[in-house]
């Protein structure tokens, strides 16, 4: 017979229907973690879950999970760039595709410049460490297609770099406190 005085444990199941069995179980779980490593954990993680599925148990599904690093701080190795430098291109970037007319169109307020600023840190890492530019064959290098909407800032990026001109862009552009700009979409039937 149990002790009637016995602490229950907390658990971090919110309403938990038995606080004990669940306290046994992360024991358990944190027994085979020290001794036998995550390895181990993983598997018998993926062999409990593919059980649940073969007798019917319906999983909980979320589309987004909490980040979670997988690197550990200390086996992390140093940013390969000069983060200040990047955060203040990445800004320049981002302000000369806010002045884009596109993100004036009053029938999709906002969309464009929403959409590159969005995902502005992931591209200006990948376009600065990862995705490599076009080879002396002229061919060789990475080819990628950006989602539509992010447009305005890849031509910000190729316009402040000096790939993109005035002149063959065929577009104007506009000089607000000191800093250029291009205009990227041709011009609005009432501008």
């Amino acid at each position: 017979m149990a002790n009637a005085n016995a602490i229950t444990p907390k658990s971090p199941i919110p309403d938990d229907v038995d606080p004990l069995e669940t306290a046994e179980w992360l024991e358990s779980l944190d027994y085979v973690l020290q001794s036998k490593g995550p390895e181990r954990v993983q598997q018998l993680l993926a062999a409990l879950e593919e059980t649940a599925l073969r007798n019917g148990v319906e999983l909980p599904f979320t589309a987004t999970t909490p980040y979670v690093n997988t690197i550990p701080r200390d086996r992390q190795p140093p940013y390969p760039g000069n983060r200040e430098l990047e955060r203040r291109i990445k800004s320049f970037v981002r302000w000369n595709a806010m002045a884009t007319r596109a993100n004036r169109d009053p029938a999709a307020p906002g969309g464009h410049i929403s959409t590159f600023a969005s995902s502005a840190t992931l591209y200006e890492v990948a376009l600065n460490h990862f995705i490599r530019g076009r080879g002396d064959d002229g061919y060789s290098g990475d080819q990628v297609y950006f989602q539509g909407h992010a447009a305005p800032g890849m031509y910000s990026r190729a316009f402040l770099e000096g790939r993109l001109s005035e002149e063959t862009s065929k577009l104007p552009s506009r000089a607000k406190r000191g800093r250029r700009a291009l205009v990227l979409s041709p011009p609005l039937a009432d501008a």
